[in-house]
This record gives structure tokens, C-alpha cells and sequence, in this order.
């Protein structure tokens, strides 16, 4: 039901105080099509806003009910004033002016040419039949944007509550091919070396001399700026102290803003450039946007580079973001740090559009794989002309081992109350177990072989007192005596 009230207010008194007051005129507040409350102004006299609150409660219940068409009112309506109401709507959502004008133009472009006037005579048909004939003269990137802001107005309309549904919202979308796209490509180093020495001393054209265009060209390859954002720059946007330049968001692309640092000697061309400019001067007097391209290909033919595309791609004012993006690459540069610098929110628009190989580039990186028509390491080691001399990896043991070696069966055993001998209880000459040196019996070194020989030459008596592995001291007839141990040495 609608309710009818007057609004009440607070001003201030005579003597500084609150003073409560009410509006003389009556309000109605109703809930109109759709379930949506609203509050509207009615007429001094009650009577008369009772009776105006009925009316446009009875106006919603046959507009839900499908009698009344709520939206008569903005069928009325030429689709110009609906535009202009479009394009405040995307200034609103943050869009920058010339990304609002540009969607405004396309879309009214779209209805122009189809002869729609009002909401009603807007046809899919039409459109899709005008859009095919706009491909013949522009590129499929461009006729799908005209798409784009005709579908994107349209479904404004339904959000704004000015339409119940898009005529057009059913229509394919374009898709767009790398092959249906224009390419461009990046300059040369050698080339902008070329362009900027001439341009530094060339005649002014386009209302733009010589040196500027030189810092122009020289500023869009250092930071990658677009044309309308190199055209916002002030005096004001440098900082030269910290050596960086910085554009406001309201001027960039993606709405925010945007720091970039320059290069040292770039920072002093530009301290002489703006030395005796004020604040809020723009830095470059740069043409209209056709006319950049004109002036740029104009000083590439000056130098001998043909703009045109040549197979690689084409070269305009926009190449320069390109050969930033390209120079970032050569230069080693990490592919995120490439991608906060141009500003991308993908990092495969910054490695796949923004990124040119420069001539040589391939030829270096194939001369760089290894040479694959010399002889395998393997195969030198083999024939032996690896220049590595060959060392065994361990040592060979002795073939015996002493025969005396295994001492289990006298020694620790309890059972066994055998004294053992002198050779036996002394660890000079001892080889190592049987367990120990595997499969092969061998000695551990030639002195076992020269204590053997030694033992064999002596006589019983000298082999009974002589440990084996000592040597016997040779004795004369001055007092040796031949039955002391502690007159041998060891070998």
C-alpha cells in the first residue's frame, strides 16, 4: 500500500538552536514495478496526493501484470539522449573520457547506420547484416569492438532499468585470429640509433621540431607510454631528482597510475629540455592522432626504414611500445619485471604481442647449441684419447695369506688350554683373516715373502728362538750370546 507523509527537517533557529520543521508539500512512497520502492512528490493538498498515490499504484499492478508497458517512458526517447546518458554512466564506472567517447561513437556509429532512431527499431538482424558489410573496410579487431560497445549499451539499458531485455544480446560474438589482426614489429636497435641522430637535427613538421620529436620517439622506447599518455605529460610529471616520470590515472589505460623511471642520460636531455617550461605546460606539442602516424612514418622514410609490412610487420607510432617491450627481452630482462614495466595484467600479452626477436638473434641462439659433430665422451674414454690416464680404482691384495693367520681356535676359547708361542702371541707379520680377504688368498705385501725366506735359511735352533718376521742380528765369537731373543730387530 502507499503510504502518504510530509518530510521532516532540521534547520537552524534564530537563536542557534535545532528547529524542527516540516515540508509543506505531500510525499508518496509506493512500491513500483518490479517490487522497487519509491518515493515521489506529491501536491500541497492531501487529497489531491491521495489520489495521485493510487494512480501510480495502480500503474505498477498492471505493469507487473503485463497490461501497462513500464517502460513506455524510455521508448519515447530518441537513442541519442539514451547515449549520452551511456557514456556519463561510464565516466562514472571510472572509464577514462577518451575510452568512453571512443565506445559511445562506435555504438552510435552502429545505429546511425542502421537508421535506428528509438529503442524499438533496434534489430539483430540489422546489426549483424551492417557489421558485415563494416568488415570489408576495417579489420575484424575493429568491427568486433563496434560489436562490443553496441551489445555493452544495450545491456546498460536493461541494468538501468530503461528496457526489459537486449534485442541484441543473442548475436555470435566476433572472433579474431592472429592472422586477422595487423601485426606490428619492433625498430632495430641500429634503426632507432638512426631515426633519434636524424630527428635531432630535422626540420619541424607537424608543428613539432626537430629535438622534440627526438625526445618523443626517445621517451616512448625508454618507457613503453602510449601516444595519449605521452600527450598528458606536464612539466609537473617529472621528477628529475629521482629520476622517474609519473602519469595520473585518470590518463592511463588502465586507470592507474602509472611510475616509471628514466634513464640518467635521458634525464639530463630532459633537465635542459624543461628548464624554462612552467609546472602545468605540456612537455610535447604532439598533433592529432592520425597525424602522429603520418609524422613518425614521415621520419622513418627520411632514414630509409620502410614503415609498410614487409612480412615481419608494420611500423607506426605504437611500435615504439613494441621495441620497448622487445629491448626488455634482449636485454635479459626477468619476464616479470617486463610485465610491471609495460604495465600488463598478463604476462602472455608482455611474452606474446610485446616481444620481437631482433635480426641475428635466432642464428646466435643455434650457434650456441653444442657441437654436435665431435666424438662422444664415451667414445674417447674407449679408444683412450680422453687425455685422463687410467687409474685402477682399488688395489690388489696379496694372493696368501700367512697360514698362521687364523688364531679362533687358540685364542678367547676356553676350552682350549694350549699356551700359545712366541710367533704366535706377537702381532708382528700377522695377515689379516681369511673372512677378511674374500675369495683370494694372497699376502698383504712382499716383506711376508723376505720373513719366509729368511725363516727357511735358519737351523733348528735358530728357527725355535727366532720369532717369524724378525731378523737375526749375525753374531761373532766376542761374547754374543746365541740364546738371547732381544739381540734380533725387526725387519
Amino acid at each position: 500500500m502507499a503510504s502518504i507523509f510530509k518530510q521532516k527537517y532540521t534547520v537552524a533557529g534564530e537563536n542557534g538552536k535545532r528547529v524542527r520543521k516540516q515540508s509543506q508539500s505531500w510525499y508518496i512512497d509506493y512500491k513500483a514495478a518490479g517490487g522497487i520502492r519509491k518515493r515521489v512528490k506529491g501536491f500541497k493538498d492531501k487529497q489531491a496526493t491521495a489520489q495521485l498515490a493510487a494512480k501510480l499504484e495502480k500503474e505498477s499492478e498492471l505493469a507487473d501484470a503485463g497490461i501497462v508497458d513500464r517502460f513506455k517512458e524510455h521508448r519515447k526517447r530518441p537513442l541519442r539522449e539514451h547515449l549520452e546518458d551511456f557514456e556519463n554512466a561510464l565516466l562514472a564506472d571510472g572509464l577514462t573520457e577518451q575510452h568512453a567517447k571512443t565506445t559511445r561513437k562506435r555504438a552510435e556509429q552502429i545505429f546511425d547506420g542502421c537508421g535506428f532512431c528509438l529503442w524499438n527499431d533496434i534489430s539483430a538482424s540489422k546489426t549483424q547484416v551492417y557489421i558485415a558489410k563494416l568488415q570489408k573496410s576495417k579489420s575484424m579487431k575493429t568491427c568486433k569492438h563496434y560489436q562490443q560497445a553496441a551489445k555493452q549499451f544495450c545491456f546498460w539499458m536493461v541494468r538501468d532499468q530503461r528496457a526489459n531485455e537486449s534485442p541484441i544480446a543473442h548475436l555470435k560474438t566476433i572472433t579474431v585470429t592472429k592472422d586477422d589482426t595487423e601485426q606490428r614489429r619492433a625498430l632495430e636497435p641500429d634503426e632507432i640509433r638512426t631515426l633519434l641522430q636524424y630527428t635531432q637535427t630535422a626540420k619541424k613538421t607537424h608543428g613539432m621540431a626537430g629535438n622534440e620529436r627526438a625526445l618523443l620517439y626517445r621517451l616512448a622506447v625508454e618507457t613503453g607510454l602510449r601516444a595519449f599518455e605521452l600527450r598528458s605529460l606536464r612539466v609537473s610529471s617529472f621528477d628529475l631528482g629521482r629520476q622517474i616520470v609519473t602519469v595520473k590515472g585518470k590518463d592511463t589505460k588502465n586507470s592507474k597510475n602509472a611510475i616509471l623511471p628514466l634513464r640518467e642520460d635521458t634525464t639530463k636531455l630532459f633537465k635542459d629540455f624543461l628548464s624554462c617550461k612552467l609546472p602545468q605546460t605540456p612537455v610535447f606539442n604532439m598533433p592529432h592522432r592520425s597525424s602522429i602516424v603520418k609524422m613518425f612514418r614521415k621520419d622513418l622514410k627520411a632514414v630509409g626504414i620502410d614503415p609498410a609490412d614487409s612480412g615481419r610487420g608494420k611500423l607506426d607510432f605504437h611500435g615504439l611500445r613494441h621495441t620497448f617491450g622487445s629491448l626488455l627481452a634482449s636485454s635479459g630482462v626477468h619476464p616479470k619485471t617486463a610485465q610491471e614495466l609495460m604495465r600488463h595484467s598478463d604476462i602472455n600479452l608482455t611474452m606474446s604481442r610485446y616481444t620481437h626477436t631482433f635480426r641475428g638473434q635466432e642464428a646466435k641462439a643455434v650457434e650456441a647449441l653444442p657441437d654436435l659433430s665431435r666424438p662422444s665422451q664415451q667414445k674417447r674414454r674407449a679408444t683412450g684419447t680422453d687425455g685422463i690416464a687410467y687409474k685402477p680404482a682399488y688395489k690388489k691384495l696379496a694372493k696368501k695369506p700367512y697360514s698362521g693367520c687364523d688364531r679362533s681356535a687358540t685364542i678367547g676359547n676356553e676350552t682350549n688350554t694350549r699356551r700359545p708361542t712366541i710367533a704366535e702371541s706377537m702381532d708382528y707379520g700377522k695377515s689379516l683373516e681369511n673372512k677378511q680377504l674374500g675369495n683370494k688368498k694372497t699376502l698383504l705385501s712382499s716383506s711376508d715373502n723376505k720373513a719366509k725366506t729368511q725363516w727357511a735359511g735358519l737351523d733348528s735352533n735358530q728357527r725355535r728362538l727366532t720369532p717369524m718376521g724378525l731378523q737375526p742380528i749375525p753374531f761373532s765369537h766376542s761374547g754374543t750370546d746365541p740364546t738371547r731373543t732381544d739381540q734380533f730387530t725387526r725387519p
